[in-house]
């Protein structure tokens, strides 16, 4: 499958090397090509391509929005409506606020009743936006292992069939995944990313994910 990767901060880059592990053709799409880390990363991944983010839209038949929160919109306004549409989006941002974290505790530019993925389905509604990888730091987001089990990714989305694209690839990646049902539940999987990052800001704890037990 041709991958687009909107985004090229260590979760881009990251995800599309996992995309390259296993067997993808990835299109890397920055702001910069000519930046230190995107040349590095190009040289690292010679069969891989870089480009804008218009140019990864058009190439990837599933994309991957992984850019900061408050930037998403208008990387999906540079990546074109046109090219999105119809699409699965693996949307892996989240809404942090500017600002340093308070007691540990980031917060958020969006309210308890509201989604950062729910504006960019507003923004792109033929788009299939599904939430994954969001609540997870880069270095778990492909083949974690940990002695309890496959950790747990939440997923939401409004498309079936996207949901289940982005289940299997998940599966690929090491992941056992809980579909959570339709967009809305954006609403309380993006604050995850919150509580993931606690025990890293109080204890440099950065190495752990979410399990749901079920009986």
């Amino acid at each position: 499958m041709k991958i687009g990767i909107i985004g090229s901060g260590e979760v881009g880059r990251t995800l599309g090397n996992a995309f390259i592990q296993e067997g993808h053709k990835v299109l890397l799409g920055t702001r910069d090509p000519s930046k230190e880390v995107i040349v590095k990363w190009k040289s690292e991944n010679p069969d891989a391509l870089t480009g804008s983010f218009e140019e990864a839209a058009s190439f990837g038949e599933l994309l991957v929005l992984a850019v900061a929160g408050h930037a998403a919109e208008n990387a999906l306004q540079l990546a074109g409506a046109k090219n999105l549409n119809g699409k699965t989006v693996i949307d892996v941002s989240n809404p942090i606020a500017p600002g340093a974290p308070e007691k540990g505790v980031l917060k958020l530019s969006t309210g308890q009743n509201g989604s950062l993925m729910e504006k960019l389905q507003l923004k792109v509604p033929a788009a299939k936006f599904v939430k994954a990888f969001n609540s997870v730091g880069s270095s778990l987001m492909y083949k974690p292992s940990f002695s309890e089990g496959k950790p747990t990714m939440f997923i939401c989305g409004n498309s079936a069939d996207a949901k289940k694209q982005v289940t299997d690839i998940l599966t690929t990646f090491g992941w056992e995944t809980e579909d959570m049902g339709t967009e809305e539940a954006a609403r309380a999987i993006e604050p995850l990313c919150v509580l993931w990052c606690i025990p890293g800001f109080l204890r440099n704890q950065w190495s752990h994910a979410f399990k749901l037990l079920k009986k």
